[in-house]
């Protein structure tokens, strides 16, 4: 059992981050996958709603093909995996969640270095902005897109590549506050 207290009452976890990023749940909403050059990245996120002052979940999910690596943050002499974000209307993000690397014994070189391999999850808490700061950058089809990139340097048992940026993003439908008053008939009457 856990309790969330905030700094701001306008600022609030979501109930799909808990059960996402406390709870083990999928991130599986705002999906889309991008096929870079050497491996395949699939962003995710714990809602398809932006809600203003919300607190939610992102992800990006590293495919590395087999026998294919990229670098982890805290490796020596390669360039680690690092993910950033535009953030607009006020949008706030965390620092990313990695995962604990894998220590793999490069041969030819006799080095050890920290990589991830096959399919790996890294995550952020992000906490959208407040109604009128986001609704600027909302389509007239009700669509807010947050736009990043990520950048990695992938190797094989024979070679490493050179370094590729590849722009990422999740699409979210705008809900705005609810403003609209209680129906008189369901108001509290003066005592």
């Amino acid at each position: 059992m856990a309790k969330y207290f905030e700094q701001d009452m306008r600022e609030r976890i979501s109930a799909s981050a808990i059960l996402a990023g406390r709870l083990g749940e999928p991130v599986t909403a705002a999906h889309s996958s991008v096929e870079a050059k050497h491996v395949v990245l699939t962003t995710a996120a714990s809602t398809a709603i932006a809600m203003p002052g919300h607190r939610i979940l992102l992800s990006v999910e590293i495919n590395s093909p087999n026998r294919m690596h990229v670098y982890a943050p805290g490796v020596k002499g390669y360039i680690p995996v690092e993910w950033n974000m535009d953030l607009t209307g006020g949008t706030r993000s965390e620092p990313v969640l990695f995962p604990a690397p894998e220590k793999l014994y490069l041969k030819p070189i006799k080095e050890i270095a920290l990589v991830y391999r096959r399919k790996v999850r890294l995550t952020r808490e992000i906490t959208f902005g407040q109604e009128n700061a986001l609704k600027p950058f909302v389509s007239p089809s009700g669509e807010l897109v947050l736009k990043g990139w990520f950048r990695y340097q992938a190797c094989n048992d024979r070679e490493c590549y050179l370094p590729e940026t590849v722009p990422i993003e999740w699409r979210f439908q705008f809900q705005g506050m609810e403003r609209k008053r209680v129906p008189v008939e369901l108001q509290r009457k003066g005592r």
